[in-house]
């Protein structure tokens, strides 16, 4: 649970305090007030890692030198500074060296938004980054082995555009992307295999319907990511890019059968990604036995009340939700958040709402 959260600098606020109830809250006001940011900087603090953007630098209030969050997720105070010394950790008031020492016993965090579309829709990518997120909040390695694997690709990519070919160099940097390349792909594997029933249960609650769903994981690697390097070492060097390893994987979505993008509806695509986003979190307290922290980002518009309904019953009843939106027309039906109480979002505070 996160019962103080404080923001100093961050986005648009100066400085922002927030007190919230063991349930959670709802944020309530109009677009660009920020309600957004007070998610993302939740999942900040908790996980180092914000769902809108890949660096810290974009999150930085404008003409400012630095930020800094602090709260107290699961009864422990921890705070981040960025500044133009760098980033800082604390937990406890004891500084943490890294972000790995700072994650290795950090929370639990499921973001749900309508950006998820893309996990349906969208490239590879989207669908990539999910089980990133997932992976390294269940094992510290996978953290470290996707780390060390994007540094060698880096590497190797700076290589392969080279006017001339330093074959040594580029098969020991080979060498270290095979090593964690192989662990991410097979860690994946085990991640899309364990989400694919909890994903088809959650879709035929949600839908009210016995939809067949399927997840299937697509190693860009193949079987053997060292044999497949070799094989594409000439295509790569006369494309200056890496084309063989995790970073092309993707995860085959199919509704009864078929592709999911292609022949699934506007209501089933928003279904198929509301259940891989609450198969992530039954995973997640299922594989760590923690609840996450549930940060859902203004969905409820967007859904029927017999789905947001759904969604709302699937929630673990114990599990902290922030809730973002404009309006509030949806919750009449809702008796799992008329209990929740509601903050308007106004100029660098937050007001409760009678």
């Amino acid at each position: 649970m996160l019962n103080h959260l404080r923001l100093q600098n961050f986005r648009c606020f100066s400085s922002l305090e927030l007190d919230a109830p063991e349930q959670g809250v709802i944020l309530i006001g109009d677009n660009a007030r920020g309600k957004t940011s007070i998610l993302e900087a939740i999942c900040v603090l908790v996980r180092l890692q914000s769902p809108r953007c890949n660096g810290f630098h974009t999150l930085t209030k404008l003409s400012t030198p630095g930020f800094g969050i602090a709260g107290d997720p699961w009864g422990q105070e921890r705070k981040i500074k960025n500044t133009n010394g760098g980033l800082y950790f604390f937990a406890d008031s004891e500084p943490r060296a890294s972000r790995t020492a700072y994650l290795t016993d950090g929370g639990l965090i499921v973001w749900i938004g309508n950006e998820d579309l893309a996990l349906v829709r969208g490239s590879g990518e989207a669908r990539r980054q999910f089980l990133d997120f997932l992976g390294t909040q269940l094992d510290p390695a996978y953290r470290s082995a996707f780390t060390r694997y994007k540094r060698a690709l880096r590497a190797k990519n700076l290589l392969l555009k080279e006017p001339r070919l330093r074959l040594p160099e580029l098969i020991a940097y080979e060498d270290i992307l095979i090593e964690h390349g192989t662990f991410l792909t097979q860690s994946r594997a085990r991640l899309v295999a364990d989400l694919s029933p909890l994903v088809a249960a959650t879709q035929r609650d949600i839908s009210g319907k016995d939809e067949a769903i399927t997840l299937t994981y697509l190693p860009a690697s193949g079987p053997c990511m060292k044999d497949s390097i070799l094989q594409a070492r000439q295509r790569e060097t006369a494309t200056r890019q890496s084309v063989v390893g995790p970073h092309r994987d993707d995860v085959s979505i199919r509704l009864h059968g078929m592709t999911a993008s292609d022949y699934a509806s506007e209501g089933q695509q928003r279904t198929i990604a509301l259940a891989l986003k609450l198969a992530q979190g039954d995973l997640l307290q299922a594989r760590r036995g923690n609840t996450p922290i549930y940060l859902l980002d203004d969905i409820f518009g967007e859904l029927d009340p017999s789905r947001r309904n759904a969604l709302l019953r699937h929630l673990p009843p114990l599990a902290q939700k922030f809730i973002t939106t404009t309006h509030l027309g949806w919750r009449d039906s809702s008796k799992e958040t008329n209990l929740l109480p509601v903050l308007r979002v106004v100029a660098n505070a937050v007001e409760k709402v009678p």
